[in-house]
């Protein structure tokens, strides 16, 4: 017993180490648009729901597509540096790279003609004027946010995590003085703010790039381009292609709902209280999230290297964090409920409507960071086509149904749109258990060794069963 609550509290101490960290890095890099959108949504109503509109697509169609397929890094540089294959750490970011800045082209044209594609979808024309001029103006910080997500997971599946905070937080200075000069000193509006995050993530990208190429940290793993990484596409395709679906699936839901939202009745209004719902609930989820990331790096790392058992241990401590972390949240804010809409605006009916909707927010933040922990799990064992089935039936089969059925059917409007949104969100958390507890973790570190070719890795016989 005494063994097991120190294996328990070692474990503890190195995810806290890694999600601490990795919550910043995460709030961090979120807090680029969240800015942007403070600094618009105090200019006027439409301006809001414009830039709020255009967030959600270019995040369906673009920063989203972007870290689903990086997201497959988590597994192979995961568990090819817990298996000491350090050169492969660097190989498989070079070859993400390619594919991602290749993939980016399509995307921006996409953006280059979101105003037919808006009005297809019976949107306000004034509306979707202004989001079409927002995603042009974001076009450069897409090939910038291909790389960043890239160098983000190379460096955080070998536990470099504090220079990532520096660099991150610096850059969020520096979004917010770039705001504040774009749209209120030189009244650049929504143009602005676009330039601001351009701006903002190309300077991130270049400060974790320079960190890589100076810093004695990253010399085994980062030994200079090589062309083997463009032999690896394949092999990463083939994990990174479920990763996104798996992704881009619980995504395109919240994008799903910002759009069904603009076909309600008063449409600038249920835009403008659903983004700000949304913003909320990505902004409480940056907190599991870097839980979720600290749990796939520990999982993956022991795969890796061959210790199912400690892969195991892993999982329960990731677990047991994300359900205090979601206790915590819903408790705050169902203590912030009634205020927690000025952030974002002064509009009196705005702020009502979103007070109605704080305890439904609250509840899918509770389910969510369960979930969002165990979709780290999944990355870190490369459950990714498994978890793109999970997400399928969750948000496509279930909750968007409901959603559609509760907000125009029953005219709950956007009370009913995100009701479908915590039913999802619980079917993909009984899913995910059920998967858990049926996995063995001797075959799962076996998986691993085959994977990034580690036939060396010898693999701990503990008999590992999550019945134990």
């Amino acid at each position: 017993m005494g063994l097991w609550k120190k294996e328990i509290t070692e474990e503890s101490k190195k995810q806290l180490w890694l999600a601490g960290p990795m919550i910043f890095v995460c709030v961090f890099q979120f807090s680029l648009q969240l800015i942007s959108l403070m600094f618009v949504g105090h200019l006027n109503e439409l301006f809001l729901a414009s830039v709020s509109l255009s967030t959600s697509i270019v995040n369906a169609t673009g920063y989203n597509v972007m870290m689903g397929l990086s997201s497959a890094l988590d597994t192979f540089c995961g568990q090819a540096y817990g298996a000491k294959q350090y050169q492969m750490v660097g190989v498989h970011t070079q070859g993400a790279m390619v594919v991602l800045i290749l993939v980016s082209i399509p995307m921006s044209i996409i953006w280059v003609f979101l105003e037919p594609i808006l009005i297809l979808l019976h949107q306000n024309k004034e509306v979707a004027a202004l989001a079409q001029l927002y995603a042009r103006y974001l076009i450069p910080s897409l090939s910038a946010n291909a790389l960043l997500r890239c160098i983000t997971k190379f460096l955080q599946t070998q536990n470099i995590v504090f220079p990532m905070v520096l660099a991150t937080g610096l850059t969020s200075l520096l979004h917010l003085l770039l705001c504040w000069l774009f749209i209120q000193k030189l009244d650049y509006g929504i143009k602005g703010s676009a330039i601001a995050i351009c701006i903002s993530n190309w300077f991130n990208t270049i400060i974790f790039a320079l960190y890589i190429r100076l810093s004695p940290s990253c010399k085994q793993t980062w030994t200079g381009f090589s062309k083997e990484s463009l032999h690896n596409i394949p092999k990463f395709l083939r994990l990174a292609l479920p990763s996104a679906v798996m992704v881009c699936l619980e995504s395109w839901t919240f994008e799903i709902i910002v759009i069904l939202s603009g076909a309600l009745a008063n449409a600038k209004l249920e835009t403008s209280v659903l983004s700000i719902c949304l913003n909320t609930t990505g902004i409480f989820w940056m907190i599991p999230f870097g839980v979720s990331v600290a749990g796939s790096t520990r999982i993956s790392n022991e795969l890796g290297a061959g210790k199912p058992k400690a892969a195991y241990l892993a999982v329960k401590v990731t677990m047991f964090l994300a359900l205090l972390v979601g206790l915590v949240e819903f408790s705050v804010l169902m203590s912030l409920w009634k205020v927690w809409g000025r952030v974002f605006t002064n509009v009196h009916e705005v702020l009502t409507y979103v007070i109605s909707m704080m305890p439904i927010v609250a509840s899918a933040a509770f389910v969510d960071s369960i979930q969002t922990a165990f979709q780290g799990v999944a990355r870190g064992c490369g459950w990714q086509k498994l978890g793109a089935f999970i997400n399928l039936g969750s948000y496509y089969i279930l909750g968007l149904p409901f959603s559609v059925v509760s907000a125009f059917v029953f005219h709950m409007k956007g009370q009913g749109l995100y009701l479908g949104i915590v039913l999802a969100l619980t079917v993909q958390v009984v899913c995910f258990l059920l998967v858990t507890l049926r996995a063995n973790w001797e075959k799962e570190a076996k998986k691993a060794a085959a994977r990034v070719g580690g036939n060396g890795v010898q693999i701990e016989d503990q008999n590992v069963h999550t019945s134990s």
